[in-house]
């Protein structure tokens, strides 16, 4: 029997099949081909293979519906040659201590100019930010954040009985560096930084913040979050990588789940010097997933897919932005793939009239609870979202 009827049965009975037929039926075609044509995906331009999975992914999930605009994930989903990594990398997941974990870590590691063993790979970014609150949020050490933040790692450490300081934004939804300075304490053994920050969206001063971060890392360690990181565009913003290197008391968490689109698959990175990835292992639950680790892998090498969802994204992101404002409402500055905005109507009122029209959207963030969250989708389905606007949003 050829090998790729014995893959076609494998992802059948796996129903990776399936999913994959969803989002790009001629996607999973190629997959049966040489090994020679399937690298080129059927001997097509990349460009053709992007602008086909554009269109499969929009019929899909319009089919699926509602449409997911809630979640911030990429409605691309995965990149064609993940899908192809995953396939050629498929027997793997029948072992531990997968090979290809050291081989990530070193693709990673590249991609942000930091050596290898300054990298931990993980079970999605939520376990960076887990085991942060474990190895330094505990014992009678506090933690201090923004808020409302991305609630990961808050949740967890309240969870496992810390005590967790919650500072308010400014009045332009922006972190409040000097607040958050005065709650740090002999007792703060964690500082929380999201950046740009979820559910707003917004980059902050970025040499404020990082004044902020190396002074605050004398004190207490800092956790940065730079989830989104790939989608920030504003002149002047670099990663804290640089601070790590240097020395610094700071874990950078970064994940695959939102350029690369491989949520479901959770895979995360920490990036810290490595006596703190050292610590951080050592309170890991698990491994990452031999599939996910494929797919991550290919995905960072894949920088013209990275180059198509960020540019889908921003097209969308500047289309919500324009006709919010056109609307009236005011909108934070998004350098993320969402927007943030104020509806003038509760949040709940917006989600039930977008759902009726074929959208899920964000969920409330008290206390902010006339202000609406949403994804960026397809640019289909950006421009049928703006165009039901108006109804959702009357007061």
């Amino acid at each position: 029997m050829s090998d790729s009827v014995n893959r076609r049965q494998w992802l059948t009975s796996t129903g990776l099949a399936a999913g994959s037929a969803l989002l790009a039926p001629r996607l999973l075609s190629a997959m049966d081909r040489p090994a020679t044509e399937r690298s080129a995906l059927g001997a097509r331009s990349y460009d053709e293979v992007l602008t086909q999975l554009e269109h499969d992914v929009t019929a899909a999930r319009r089919a699926a519906g509602p449409i997911r605009l809630a979640y911030n994930e990429n409605p691309f989903g995965m990149s064609p040659k993940a899908k192809e990594a995953i396939t050629a990398n498929w027997s793997e997941h029948s072992q531990y201590n997968l090979a290809s974990i050291p081989e990530l870590q070193k693709t990673f590691a590249q991609s942000v100019g930091v050596p290898p063993e300054y990298v931990l790979i993980t079970q999605g970014s939520g376990e960076v930010l887990d085991i942060a609150a474990i190895a330094y949020g505990l014992h009678g050490r506090e933690v201090v954040t923004s808020w409302p933040t991305f609630e990961g790692l808050p949740r967890y450490a309240e969870a496992m009985g810390s005590v967790v300081h919650k500072v308010g934004l400014t009045k332009d939804l922006d972190h409040d560096l000097a607040a958050l300075d005065a709650r740090i304490t002999n007792a703060t053994g964690l500082v929380f930084m999201c950046n740009p920050n979820n559910p707003t969206g917004i980059l902050p001063d970025q040499a404020k913040v990082r004044d902020f971060v190396r002074s605050t890392a004398h004190k207490a360690l800092v956790v940065v979050d730079e989830a989104y990181h790939d989608f920030v565009d504003a002149p002047g913003y670099s990663s804290m990588t640089d601070l790590v290197l240097k020395g610094e008391n700071i874990i950078v968490s970064r994940t695959a789940s939102k350029i690369h689109g491989i949520a479901g698959l959770r895979i995360g990175f920490a990036i810290a010097r490595p006596d703190i990835v050292a610590r951080l292992g050592a309170c890991m639950t698990g491994t990452p997933n031999a599939f996910g680790v494929a797919a991550a892998t290919a995905s960072i090498r894949d920088t013209t897919y990275q180059d198509f969802v960020r540019a889908r994204n921003k097209e969308g992101r500047d289309l919500l932005t324009k006709t919010l404002q056109g609307m009236g409402k005011r909108v934070a500055p998004s350098q993320t793939n969402f927007v943030f905005f104020q509806s003038g109507v509760p949040v709940e009122t917006v989600q039930a009239r977008m759902k009726a029209k074929g959208f899920l959207t964000g969920r409330p963030f008290p206390p902010y609870t006339d202000w609406c969250r949403i994804s960026i989708g397809t640019p289909d389905e950006m421009k049928q979202l703006v165009a039901a606007l108006p109804d959702a949003l009357k007061a």
